[in-house]
């Protein structure tokens, strides 16, 4: 079995190549009401290869490769347009004021649930 190392290296280069692209990070436009929205996401790409042989005393020859490669895919946001304006709304996570009012309903639901529990109890 001959090995082609350089080869399969090159081919997953090309894949790389290929998918890391602006096309890849941007996406699709689309409409939402009156606003034009593109969704923008992180793309990340890693691999490893490796290869050897060897001879033990002349009685044994061996070869070997391995090769293998990870993609991942994170939304972070949207460009949004309208009229004029273009803006970047973050998705994901958020810190701040936006993540005390991202909060407000759980505790407004709490606070509903403990006031009905005292009605009941009175």
């Amino acid at each position: 079995m001959e090995l082609h190392f350089e080869e399969l290296l090159g081919k997953i280069t090309e894949f790389i190549k290929s998918e890391a692209k602006t096309e890849t990070v941007v996406g699709e436009p689309f409409e939402l009401g009156s606003f034009k929205c593109v969704p923008v996401i992180k793309v990340g790409m890693g691999f490893g290869s490796g290869g050897g042989e060897g001879t033990e005393a002349k009685v044994r020859k061996g070869q070997g490769m391995g090769a293998g490669a990870g993609v991942g895919i994170e939304p972070i946001g949207f460009l949004v347009t309208k009229d004029d304006e273009i803006s970047f709304l973050a998705a994901g996570k958020t810190r701040g004021l936006a993540a005390a009012f991202e909060k407000v309903p759980d505790l407004i639901e709490k606070v509903m649930k403990a006031r009905s529990q005292e009605e009941v109890e009175v």
